[in-house]
């Protein structure tokens, strides 16, 4: 567009040359002004002239022409000075009449016809050029008021137009949709005629909107007035969702564009997210007690891990993001947080019944999610110490009891690996409550894990490689840890390895040696110095046996046809036996004398004492049907020998000629009358031996095998002996709580009673129970270690 005055500049030129080498050029307008002719012949610029910002860009030729004049000149002899002199016409220019309501016109029609969807004769190009010119002319404010009251005209018959629409909420949905879409390019459109509107005015001018914003703010506004519209959206939102839930198929991409356009107008949190998440807690809310009450606790699990991952689809589909938090929590809260006992009771120990490893780790993520692991573990705990309890406490099943909690633990270990995610505090509970039920019933469980070690270590164990062995063992040894009373299972361990140790019995002295080895990495070296004593006394005993083979004695004074291994021990280091006499035949007195006589030549000042009861024996017998070898015990073999001067003996004869005591001898009888391997006879035949039985050599016995174990007696635990090893533990345990008292008592001088039991507490490292404490310090009292406080019997002072 141009307007019908002009402005000129006229350049003359005082030299000819300048003239002939310096043509007029123009320079091309940036706004409604016609071409500037400049003449770079002076160089001198008329002060007076100062340019509005329109003349400024006929400036730009001016500089450039200068520049390449100074360019030239560069070039040229050095010429006169010359001045430069611009001179402008006086009439100022001015715009058309009605300028501005004409080009207005043009754009008010170019936008109805957007709005309208119509076609528009005018070009683009000459609308955007409209437009600036209006802007430049600074009538930018009064066209944005119009072009906002046009688009507000338009906006709010589009959303009235929706008013009473289709009862259908996906139809109606569809409208909504359609009208936005409409709405978005038509303000892209707008907003591309009046760019240069969006970069001028509203950019230089504060607390204007740009065209865009200032659409969604009328869509916004209108839509706030159009409550009907609004709600019946929201409505039809929040029906659609209900139904994805329930499982019917919904236009996924229809409710992605309605959201983010709540989104995009600024109103999605308060007009669609705070009735989204209620609706959501209500639907939760009642699908979780129906489901409770119908599923179990597996398949209930699944549903929940199920929802919560459909409702983190619908956040990356069609949420906002800023929903996926509260939506989640809402979900968990409803399906999971409020049923957590109900769970718990309902279907834990259910499941670890069943080793169901798949649903306790989905309980375990499921519960980490609403941070009810405490809840759990509590749970877990629970379950340890209950199910651990049924195994402890019953007394008919103490012969399986390790092996019960052995497999129990193994179950527990695999659970809280592939299950629990290996967390440290469900490892530590179920350490605590391992250390609760073992130590239920005091002493015994201690004395079982001890026997059953030694059934594990003896021979005969066939088909368990030393790998398997020693994986038993450090099994074992977990158990061993959560012991109180260590002392009980060193007794009864130590019992059990002498008898192996002595008969022969073990399976691999590699075997022993190791499980020693862990006891005293446990302990310390204290706790297995016995143990270790034993084994030094059977790797010496075999170098004095050799010794002796080879003395003197034994060359020159030994009766011919036996051959005797003797083991010496130290007595400190072995359980104490009772002493039980024998009447030995006269070949193997005359043997023992013999060996005393070597030894103590050797080993001066030391006294031999001899435990017929641990010895065993390899008898040669003859049978009508074949020579045998026979593995017996000592008694067994004082009692077949008596058969070699005699066909028949009673009862009475046998104690007689033997001096066996009664209980062993029956037993020793029943061994080999009444067992599997019958090498003698009893009449009349029954299961137990009666005084008045007899006994007769079996020379109709017989066998496949060659060498025969007749089942070697192994001094099998009576009641007796197990009371005299529990009163044994109880006496060391008094040593070590009167010296733990003195101790104490020593270092600090005075003390109150219940300050001393409680450090006694502390130093102990057994169970022991306050009575019993009470009853040593008065024992140290009678024997004038301590003394009662004159002022207050509760002290107690240390007697130096």
């Amino acid at each position: 567009m141009s307007l019908p005055t002009k402005r000129s500049s006229t350049i003359s030129s005082s030299s000819s040359d300048a003239a002939a080498t310096n043509p007029m050029k123009k320079a091309k307008s940036h706004g409604p002004l016609d071409d500037a002719v400049f003449n770079p012949s002076s160089m001198a610029i008329d002060n007076d002239l100062k340019p509005s910002s329109d003349d400024a860009t006929t400036a730009v030729p001016s500089r450039g022409l200068i520049a390449a004049n100074l360019a030239r000149k560069k070039a040229t002899p050095p010429q006169p000075p010359k001045k430069l002199l611009i001179k402008l016409h006086k009439a100022k220019p001015t715009l058309p009449t009605n300028f501005e309501e004409d080009t207005w016109a043009k754009l008010k029609s170019a936008i109805c016809a957007i709005f309208l969807k119509q076609p528009d004769s005018c070009d683009l190009e000459l609308l955007y050029q409209a437009v600036s010119d209006l802007c430049l002319y600074k009538m930018g404010g009064n066209l944005y008021l119009r072009i906002e009251k046009e688009c507000e005209a338009h906006i709010s018959a589009a959303l009235q137009s929706l008013i009473g629409q289709s009862p259908d909420l996906v139809v109606f949905l569809s409208l909504v949709e359609r009208c936005w879409r409409d709405l978005c390019d038509q303000m892209l459109m707008i907003r591309g005629i009046a760019l240069y509107l969006d970069r001028t005015y509203v950019k230089q001018t504060p607390n204007v909107r740009s065209l865009w914003d200032m659409g969604l703010q009328l869509f916004r506004k209108h839509l706030s007035l159009s409550s009907e519209v609004e709600h019946k959206t929201v409505t039809g939102l929040l029906r659609m969702i209900e139904s994805e839930r329930l499982g019917e198929a919904v236009d996924r991409i229809l409710l992605n564009h309605l959201l983010k356009m709540f989104t995009a107008l600024g109103i999605y949190a308060e007009s669609f997210e705070k009735p989204f998440l209620e609706c959501t807690s209500e639907f939760y809310a009642a699908e979780g007690m129906k489901y409770m009450q119908q599923s179990d606790v597996p398949d209930y699990l699944k549903h929940v891990e199920t929802r919560l991952q459909e409702e983190h689809e619908r956040c990356l589909i069609y949420l906002d993001a800023t929903t996926r938090k509260p939506l989640i929590a809402k979900a968990e809260n409803q399906l999971l947080e409020r049923h957590i006992p109900a769970i718990l009771d309902k279907g834990f120990p259910m499941l670890m019944d069943g080793n169901r490893i798949e649903d306790l780790q989905r309980m375990y993520s499921l519960f980490s999610r609403v941070n009810a692991l405490e809840s759990l573990r509590q749970a877990l705990s629970s379950y340890i110490r209950k199910t651990g309890q049924g195994i402890v406490m019953d007394e008919e099943k103490d012969k399986d009891m390790v092996s019960s909690l052995l497999d129990f633990k193994a179950s527990l270990d695999t659970i809280w690996e592939e299950s629990f995610s290996k967390n440290e505090a469900f490892s530590n509970t179920i350490k605590e409550a391992f250390e609760h039920l073992i130590n239920l019933r005091q002493n015994r469980p201690a004395e079982l894990i001890a026997k059953f070690l030694d059934e594990k270590l003896r021979a005969g164990n066939k088909g368990t490689s030393e790998e398997e062995l020693e994986g038993m063992l450090d099994k074992v040894l977990v158990l061993f840890r959560f012991i109180q009373g260590k002392d009980v299972f060193e007794a009864f361990y130590k019992k059990d390895l002498a008898k192996r140790l002595l008969l022969g019995k073990s399976a691999s002295i590699d075997a022993e040696k190791s499980m020693i080895s862990k006891l005293k990495t446990e302990c310390g070296s204290q706790f297995t110095n016995k143990l270790e004593g034993m084994f030094k006394d059977i790797e010496l005993s075999k170098e004095i046996n050799e010794s002796f083979k080879q003395s003197s004695q034994a060359r020159t004074k030994l009766p011919s046809g036996i051959e005797l291994s003797v083991h010496v021990l130290t007595t400190g280091y072995w359980p104490t036996y009772p002493p039980m006499d024998v009447r030995l035949p006269h070949e193997l007195n005359v043997y023992q004398d013999i060996f005393k006589e070597f030894y103590l030549s050797k080993y001066s000042g030391r006294r031999l004492m001899w435990q017929n009861s641990l010895g065993h024996c390899v008898l040669k017998a003859e049978f009508p049907k074949g020579k045998k070898e026979l593995a017996v015990s000592l008694f067994q073999t004082v009692v077949l020998m008596l058969f070699n001067d005699a066909e028949k003996l009673s009862f009475q004869d046998i104690k007689d000629s033997t001096s066996i005591e009664d209980k062993e001898l029956r037993r020793t009888l029943q061994s080999l009358a009444c067992g599997k391997v019958r090498v003698l006879q009893k009449f009349p035949k029954s299961r137990d031996v009666d005084d008045d039985d007899s006994f007769v050599f079996n020379e109709g016995f017989a066998a496949p095998l060659y060498r025969i174990k007749v089942n070697a007696i192994q001094l099998k635990e009576t009641v007796e002996e197990n009371t005299s090893t529990t009163e044994r533990v109880f006496q060391d345990r008094q040593y070590q709580v009167d010296a733990a008292i003195v101790r104490i008592m020593k270092t600090r001088k005075v003390l109150s009673h219940t300050l001393l039991i409680t450090e006694l507490f502390q130093q102990l490292k057994f169970p022991i129970k306050p009575a019993d404490l009470k009853k040593r310090i008065e024992s140290l009292i009678d024997r004038e270690y301590l003394e009662r406080d004159k002022s207050n019997p509760q002290i107690y002072n240390y007697l130096a």
